[in-house]
């Protein structure tokens, strides 16, 4: 979906972010023990390292995806940095955690879950074409709504919604 096909916006602070990392922590508390984490970057960074730290997860492995795109869709994925195999196992990475900020179109989470099947999959927010394939999230946004994240805005003046704003 092209940028300008997003219609609605979702800002997000910083404060609303680490709330959500922190309720979504308290949703995979009671999912097993996790051996590691690992976070698809770069938007699955933040939320890891607080989850890691909410769940006491010592191990904490990136995976690194590009889509290379024009602005209009999103392209082919390459895999830049994969897991390490000593975090994957031979398990199929079972007793892992996946975080990722936003599943939206589900194609890096596709990727993702094909290199570990057994692992749980969790995202602080989900889109519905890429809702399927996250096991636990803490918020839904509609397809067409562009989640801002707070290391992407600066303080700024915001224009209100109604353009009818007179007094």
């Amino acid at each position: 979906m092209d940028n300008q096909q997003q219609s609605k916006a979702f800002p997000v602070s910083w404060d609303q972010f680490h709330r959500d990392c922190r309720a979504l922590s308290w949703r995979l508390a009671d999912k097993g023990e996790f051996t590691a984490i690992v976070a698809i970057t770069r938007g699955g960074l933040v939320p890891a390292g607080i989850i890691a730290r909410e769940l006491g997860v010592r191990t904490i492995e990136t995976v690194c995806i590009a889509s290379y795109h024009d602005y209009d869709d999103q392209g082919e994925l390459r895999v830049i940095k994969p897991i390490d195999p000593k975090v994957v196992g031979s398990e199929g990475g079972e007793g892992i955690l996946i975080i990722d900020d936003l599943v939206d179109t589900g194609k890096t989470a596709k990727v993702v879950r094909e290199m570990l099947p057994k692992a749980h999959f969790a995202t602080v927010y989900a889109k519905p074409m890429g809702r399927d394939l996250a096991d636990t999230i803490v918020t839904e946004v509609s397809q067409d709504t562009w989640v801002y994240f707070p290391w992407d805005l600066g303080m700024q003046f915001q224009p209100p919604i109604s353009k009818d704003t007179a007094g």
